[in-house]
């Protein structure tokens, strides 16, 4: 039997994604402060991706220290009416290390960023804003309730959380509705499963951040991954991506690239569909 899965996904009843979506922050990683290393090149890599039919775009504060959200509004402004970006604060960089990412989640900082934000990316409203970290030096509802407030005041659509528990979820909806949560999850990192059957319950998007991080073992011609991918026609990263979309129907995934081609091979994974002997040898690990 081959299972079919939903290709669109409604957040916060009020925005329809198609269900791969695209990280914009491999494209910051040319120049941690100051943007890609081949600008003209990050700017047609999102160009397809809209072409493609993409339309939900993911970036964050702490990209190139904002420059991505700037590419971003560079590419793709004006912004089609259908397209949806995701953008995100909570955290600190006080250096180009991808190891020092701070978590800073005082409430006049979120509005700060908020603000720089609806600036770098030419936007009146941010579509969905994203608590990036939980600053565990600031009761949470202090952060949610800045995000709120800027939710009352019409600079945000919708509210996020990334790389959260269920029960933070649970305190943050008490304060405000929580429509979408980022974790990193992919087929070789499983540990937020609970976090995902608690998003499927409550009909809040879950996007896996490193959908694809299933590593080179996984790719060996006697591994699980590349077994089924021969078996499918397709590659080894776009199984990983299909078996997100059957996972679950509130999995949107947001690969990110700096080449079109892998682009295109990404976005391609949604006509993959797996059937129940494939998920059986999925299910086993990889």
């Amino acid at each position: 039997m081959t299972n079919l899965h939903p290709t669109t996904f409604d957040i916060a009843g009020e925005f329809t994604v198609n269900r791969i979506g695209f990280g914009a922050m491999r494209l910051a990683d040319g120049d941690i402060w100051g943007g890609p290393a081949d600008r003209p090149a990050a700017v047609a890599v999102l160009r397809r991706a809209v072409e493609l039919g993409v339309n939900l775009i993911d970036t964050a504060d702490a990209y190139s220290l904002g420059a991505n959200e700037e590419l971003i509004a560079e590419a793709l402004h004006p912004y089609r009416d259908d397209l949806v970006i995701i953008t995100k604060a909570g955290v600190s960089r006080p250096s180009p290390s991808l190891e020092e990412w701070i978590p800073l989640g005082r409430p006049e900082y979120l509005r700060q960023q908020a603000e720089l934000s609806l600036r770098r990316l030419r936007l009146e409203r941010i579509d969905v804003f994203m608590l990036h970290r939980v600053d565990p030096a600031v009761p949470l509802a202090d952060q949610i309730g800045a995000l709120k407030q800027l939710q009352d005041e019409g600079k945000i659509a919708a509210i996020g959380l990334s790389e959260v528990d269920v029960a933070q979820i649970e305190e943050a909806s008490a304060i405000a509705p929580i429509t979408a949560v980022q974790n990193l999850y992919n087929l070789g990192a499983r540990h937020h499963e609970a976090v995902v059957d608690h998003c499927e319950s409550n009909g809040i998007v879950f996007i896996p951040f490193f959908p694809i991080a299933v590593g080179e073992h996984a790719k060996k011609a006697g591994g699980p991954v590349a077994r089924v991918a021969k078996e499918v026609g397709a590659t080894p990263a776009q199984v990983a991506l299909a078996w997100l979309l059957h996972r679950s129907p509130v999995i949107t995934p947001i690969p990110g690239t700096s080449s079109v081609a892998h682009l295109e091979e990404n976005v391609a994974a949604q006509q993959v569909r797996l059937g129940d002997a494939e998920l059986a040898v999925l299910a086993e690990g990889i």
